[in-house]
């Protein structure tokens, strides 16, 4: 029997407040689970990729290596496949993105790389290129080899805040030049949403983990997880004992959908759920609703729904308030949600939430339009949807205080988010920022290329003069 949440200290297993006969856990066969949580994206075996890879071009000029945020040589690595030289393609690609084998798994390839596709143009199939880039990294963290080295050491000191993409990015390519480098961490983990955020049918097996240990083993990084900024150390703290700062941070807040009732028993935060389900020992443990809602349109929104319907639920809908043609999510993932029986209401903005006996019973909804303009109206139509648990997904929010409060020197914050010039340098002249704390995708590459490109300005600055 699943523990209650006194007893476990997790808000989602069977027996957790305002828990119901309509929210349990336990609701699948056994074998079920392990089923339904393997890797959707098995990697190709030698004939496949091989076969895959004759189908590149080769092109010059190739318009896939300027679709990628990180710049990868994508026909170079390509080509190391089609002649063998399997770890002579990882390495092009991880000379370019150290998480390559993370990217390779969740990057939105379909509108990147393979979107732009000669292949895709020509035949309506492009190359499956980050099946190949899995194939090639995947065997290049298989041997357990260690291919980088660190330099001299120059006596310089980082610090990086936040042990995701983008400040592991930035302390490889620190480290690699030399510099010893401090990476402070909130969770005790590193990983960032590659270990916390992302559906594990996409990251299954450790891999989040294995890609952290890799890029560690370089040397000359430091991890200290449970330090939050704001809690355990400070900007000001830290500027004065290391030669230079990169912020990490993410995103902290969640947005909220602003409505009465909110806070009820069944009402919940996707990203809160989706990093309990990834860390839970057992997954047939996690309660989950009968009839599910899914408020948003993004990526987390369809990674939520999708675990739902894999752990029990019976009706997952998502409710988006525009078209499809507005979702953040791709029109790949969209498909994916629909295949694995998530229903999508367009045009649809909740409005009020339903309780019945103090938890939730329901949701509704104000059917809306797109104006000549492109401007979002509520008509006077309305539905309902009935839900005994309602996840928010409509996106997250940077938390300012830790990076301004105290601060001798302000940190400029535009967009609600903080403000660097391209070398993702902050209006301090000892700070830097990358991820999702600054304006840009929210996509993982992209943060890799965040980190890269301010470990260039901050190896420039220490060494100048």
């Amino acid at each position: 029997m699943a523990q209650s949440a006194s007893e476990s200290g997790n808000p989602f297993v069977d027996g957790a407040e305002g828990g119901g006969p309509d929210i349990a856990a336990h609701r699948l066969p056994a074998d079920a689970y392990a089923a339904n949580f393997a890797d959707v994206k098995p990697v190709l075996n030698r004939r496949e990729a091989l076969v895959e890879a004759s189908r590149c071009h080769f092109c010059y000029d190739a318009p896939c290596v300027t679709a990628c945020p990180t710049g990868i040589d994508i026909p170079r690595f390509i080509r190391g496949i089609a002649t063998d030289n399997v770890r002579g393609a990882a390495m092009t690609i991880l000379e370019a993105n150290i998480m390559g084998a993370a990217c390779a798994r969740v990057c939105p390839t379909e509108v990147l790389c393979e979107e732009v596709c000669v292949r895709e143009k020509q035949e309506g199939k492009p190359v499956r290129i980050g099946a190949l880039q899995r194939y090639a990294t995947d065997d290049l963290l298989a041997r357990g080899e260690q291919p980088f080295t660190r330099a001299p050491s120059s006596g310089r000191k980082v610090a990086v805040v936040g042990a995701g993409p983008a400040g592991l990015a930035c302390a490889h390519a620190l480290a690699r030049q030399g510099h010893d480098v401090t990476v402070f961490e909130a969770r005790e983990k590193a990983g960032g949403l590659n270990e916390y955020g992302i559906a594990a049918y996409k990251m299954p097996g450790g891999i989040a983990q294995a890609e952290v240990d890799f890029i560690l083993g370089v040397g000359g990084i430091e991890l200290r997880c449970g330090q939050a900024l704001g809690r355990d150390i400070s900007l000001a703290a830290l500027r004065k004992d290391f030669d230079a700062v990169f912020l990490g941070t993410g995103q902290a807040g969640v947005n909220a959908l602003r409505l009465e009732g909110e806070d009820m028993p069944g009402v919940l935060d996707a990203v809160d759920y989706i990093a309990e389900l990834r860390q839970a020992p057992d997954l047939s443990a996690l309660a989950v609703g009968r009839r599910v809602v899914v408020i948003g349109g993004g990526n987390t929104a369809v990674d939520i729904a999708v675990q739902c319907r894999r752990l029990g639920a019976e009706e997952v809908t998502m409710l988006y308030r525009r078209g499809p043609a507005q979702m953040s999510a791709t029109w790949k993932e969209r498909e994916f949600a629909q295949v694995n029986g998530v229903k999508i209401r367009f045009f649809a903005a909740p409005v009020r939430l339903l309780a019945e006996g103090g938890r939730l019973a329901g949701v509704e909804c104000a059917v809306t339009e797109l104006g000549a303009d492109g401007s979002l109206e509520q008509t006077a139509r309305r539905f309902t949807v009935e839900a005994d648990m309602l996840f928010k997904a409509i996106g997250q929010s940077f938390v300012a205080d830790p990076v301004t409060d105290g601060a001798a020197e302000a940190l400029e914050i535009a967009g609600g988010r903080i403000a660097v010039n391209d070398a993702r340098r902050t209006t301090l002249p000892d700070v830097w920022a990358g991820g999702d704390c600054i304006a840009g995708e929210d996509l993982t590459v992209a943060a890799v290329e965040d980190g890269k490109v301010a470990a260039a300005s901050i190896h420039a600055a220490l060494t100048a003069g």
